[in-house]
């Protein structure tokens, strides 16, 4: 039985996983499962596009969670790749919305929600408000919940707290790190307006989050985070370019809509999308449109 400071945040996180959505973004949860019978266990909506009223034009974010890669895909290559850096991203239309979405296993969904990976990507996410839009059962939507309410202790835990820090503050300053950790085309204030966006939840959130961190969790480390993390983007990026139809072009997309650039992707680029995310990528970092 999880004591009463994880069972409370547990409810939190149940409740707010629970809250309606615009039934299209459902119906596209629905029509991503769809594409993965027998292994797709659950579908969460996270991301900016929750906080949306008109979602035409946006690119909505989802993860498939799955019961095990191997089931996930006909072709092996596909879950040794997923299996090796998770997760596999694939773009997705339906409905006139556009769409990507990110497969994990239930095992690597808990996992790297957890205290256990200094890899930031998943906790630093859903430590952030999402939606459990489509589960094929409630064991499944049981494990989801369990799973992301481990990221908000997570992510507090890795920043640690500074004496006399007001809670919101700590939340601030934690995403802020992880932030610095991850190849992002965002302006330095989106840590910051992430929590500003909804103070309330935050602070709701607080005690609870912090009550459960676990007590063998450990802070620090950024440097190594630093490091790993965007050794581990750029892996992300090369390998996206085998497995993610048009990949080159949303990563244009994404760093001139956050990062006020305007990139022009050319035809050679689209017909040798590795070799292109490679030399990209560095350019940006030197010209400061991703950090």
């Amino acid at each position: 039985m999880p004591d009463q400071s994880v069972s409370d945040l547990i409810d939190l996180v149940r409740a707010e996983l629970a809250t309606p959505v615009d039934p299209r973004a459902a119906a596209m949860a629905a029509a991503i499962a769809a594409q993965y019978p027998g292994s797709a266990r659950a579908v969460l909506f996270y991301g900016s596009c929750l906080r949306e009223s008109e979602l035409d034009g946006l690119m909505l974010d989802f993860y498939l969670i799955v019961s095990d890669y191997g089931d996930a895909y006909p072709k092996r290559w596909m879950a040794a790749a997923n299996r090796l850096i998770p997760p596999n991203v694939f773009p997705f239309q339906s409905d006139g919305l556009i769409a990507k979405y990110a497969v994990l296993s239930e095992g690597d969904f808990h996992r790297l929600n957890g205290t256990e990976t200094r890899n930031v990507s998943v906790w630093a996410r859903f430590a952030q408000p999402s939606r459990l839009v489509w589960a094929v059962d409630d064991t499944a939507r049981d494990r989801a919940v369990a799973a992301v309410a481990r990221a908000a202790p997570t992510l507090l835990a890795a920043a640690g707290r500074v004496d006399g820090e007001a809670p919101l503050d700590w939340w601030r300053r934690a995403f802020s790190l992880t932030y610095s950790v991850e190849l992002r085309a965002e302006r330095t204030s989106r840590a910051q307006s992430v929590v500003d966006a909804d103070a309330e939840r935050y602070a709701r959130f607080s005690l609870p989050a912090i009550a459960a961190i676990p007590a063998d969790a450990r802070g620090g480390g950024w440097a190594r985070r630093r490091l790993e993390g965007k050794a581990l983007s750029i892996a992300r990026l090369a390998k996206a370019s085998l497995t993610y139809a048009g990949g080159i072009d949303y990563l244009a997309w994404k760093i001139n809509r956050h990062a006020g650039t305007k990139i022009e992707i050319k035809p050679w680029q689209r017909r040798w999308p590795l070799v292109a995310a490679l030399t990209l990528v560095p350019r940006l970092m030197k010209s400061g449109a991703i950090r």
